[in-house]
């Protein structure tokens, strides 16, 4: 259950279409679900408005099938799977669950994809066209939540006019996703540009000297632009699970 689906239940009792014991027994029905190898939370929804995401990296095939046919089955709409290999993604798509795999950020999306739930965008940015996995994994993410999503791909310093070309996509955003490797500048060109928070993530793209995405890192840590903030490397879903609930404040 999410928040909108306790809200509809709250109604119906204050105009008498559910009784009160009806409302309770709803509620009370597997706050979590303990199937052995994972205890399934149902309530996710409730207390953080989005339901539970399965990691995917470490799960078995069989186990996310699992995880994800509970959670469908207890009333959650959509359930975001990240950092899935082909192979459960193959045995998901046999496994009869309505299921879409996106292969270049590794994600898939069981359920439904809602539509955008608000006007304003999430623009994600990338240095790099090697960045877009990442990329890719926040698009996704922010997308099976409910947002519209404005991707501008491969516009790093490196021609710094790709991005400029693009300023009025950035000034009209409500929150950007800035991916990038290497020194990982882009970040900080963008949060010189925008009046609206730009969420950081390094990339372990680069050469030896960037450290699998630690240079990159502290760069965007150490940014002298207003408004920054920085999640771990490579973590797409991060950015776009948090610039979701920036977009629905």
């Amino acid at each position: 259950m999410e928040q909108n689906e306790l809200k509809e239940l709250l109604n119906k009792i204050a105009s008498g279409d559910v009784t009160v014991h009806e409302a309770m027994t709803k509620l009370r029905a597997h706050p979590f679900e303990d199937i052995g190898f994972a205890k399934v939370d149902h309530h996710r929804g409730i207390r953080q408005g989005a339901g539970e995401v399965i990691y995917g990296a470490g799960k078995t095939p069989e186990q996310i099938a699992q995880i994800t046919a509970r959670l469908l089955d207890a009333g959650q709409k959509t359930v975001i799977i990240t950092r899935m290999s082909s192979e459960a993604a193959e045995y998901m798509k046999n496994s009869g669950m309505p299921f879409k795999y996106h292969d270049m950020g590794r994600i898939g999306v069981a359920g439904e994809m809602p539509e955008p739930e608000s006007e304003s965008n999430i623009v994600i940015a990338t240095g790099g066209t090697s960045d877009m996995p990442v990329a890719e994994e926040a698009a996704i993410t922010a997308e099976a939540l409910g947002n519209r999503v404005v991707r501008l791909y491969d516009v790093g310093v490196a021609g710094i006019h790709r991005l400029l070309a693009n300023s009025d996509k950035i000034m009209s955003a409500k929150v950007i996703i800035a991916i990038a490797g290497m020194e990982g500048a882009l970040a900080s060109v963008i949060g010189g540009m925008a009046d609206c928070p730009v969420i950081a993530v390094p990339t372990s793209v680069g050469y030896g000297a960037s450290f699998g995405g630690i240079s990159a890192l502290l760069s965007m840590l150490n940014s002298c632009a207003s408004g920054v903030s920085v999640v771990n490397i490579d973590n797409g879903f991060g950015a776009g699970y948090l610039a979701s609930m920036i977009n629905h404040i």
